[in-house]
């Protein structure tokens, strides 16, 4: 079992940008492989296992922390209910493509192991990258080629076994094809996709071969790909203009007007006759009617 977590740390101690340290350890013979990188994500992740399973062969078991890069927090979709699975990260779907387990520790204290090492690294390699005055990324990962050596051969312990359970990258496998982020899209009659807010037009599709949809690809380098059913297809970036939409009118607002009392200096109220004489009036009209 090899255990992975990043450890943010202010490394060049103001020298230089905050770093993220990404650092696998080996159950098994505590040996340590790390390296530095300006955030903790998928790509970071992505980029240092391809460099741990290049040197070292690819893990049984996977051990991390539930930090959103190895552990998705979306909701299930219709087709991970139909299919009695849990929505994945892009880094889990990586792992299983690859057939290493991940197992996701459920407290900071199951991490035990690898925060003692950090500990110990935010002590010594601290020092060590102050008096080589090393000021940014570049420098420091280079300074870990040497650095990691040493630390492995002080800190490094006899396995209880001396089988090695890593297993040989299968030849022929494309890595970069599989540590990717890889999202789903809809292919629109015209052959084209959106992809956050950008569309492409697809090229060419070989006959008798029209998907609903197709899978895009942004690899480590910064390219990105379109593929459906292990077949990559030629495309394009262009311009859509979305239409407009119609502006919606305000209503006007009606006023209502308030009941109109004229002031007691009102020519109106000036000639009024006093109450007493209208009640006299009305006292006289209703007598004559009477007869």
């Amino acid at each position: 079992m090899v255990i992975l977590d990043g450890s943010h740390h202010d490394w060049l101690e103001g020298r230089g940008p905050h770093l993220v340290l990404m650092a696998y350890i080996d159950d098994a013979t505590n040996r340590l492989c790390a390296r530095f990188y300006d955030y903790e994500g998928i790509m970071p992740a992505m980029d240092s296992f391809k460099r741990y399973i290049k040197r070292y062969g690819l893990p049984q078991y996977l051990y991390t922390d539930r930090h959103t890069t190895y552990k998705s927090t979306k909701k299930a979709t219709v087709e991970d209910e139909l299919a009695n699975r849990e929505p994945q990260s892009h880094f889990e779907r990586a792992m299983e493509e690859l057939g290493v387990e991940m197992i996701h520790a459920n407290s900071p204290e199951a991490k035990g192991r690898i925060e003692r090492v950090f500990r110990t690294l935010q002590d010594r390699l601290v020092k060590e990258l102050r008096l080589r005055d090393i000021r940014t990324k570049v420098e420091a990962n280079r300074y870990l080629q040497h650095y990691l050596p040493a630390h492995n051969r002080r800190f490094t312990v006899e396995p209880k076994s001396v089988a090695d359970v890593h297993r040989v990258i299968p030849e022929g496998m494309d890595l970069n094809a599989i540590l990717c982020i890889r999202e789903r899209r809809a292919l629109r009659k015209d052959l084209t996709i959106r992809y956050y807010n950008k569309f492409y037009q697809i090229q060419k599709i070989p006959p008798g071969l029209r998907p609903k949809y197709v899978w895009v690809e942004e690899r480590m380098n910064g390219k990105m790909f379109v593929m459906y059913k292990g077949r990559y297809f030629s495309f394009k970036e262009i311009e859509v203009r979305l239409p407009k939409q119609k502006a919606v009118r305000k209503r006007k607002r009606v006023r209502v007007r308030k009941k109109y009392i004229p002031p007691e200096d009102h020519p109106w109220k000036r000639f009024r006759l006093p109450s007493a004489v209208l009640k006299e009036r009305n006292r006289n009209q209703q007598h004559v009617e009477t007869k």
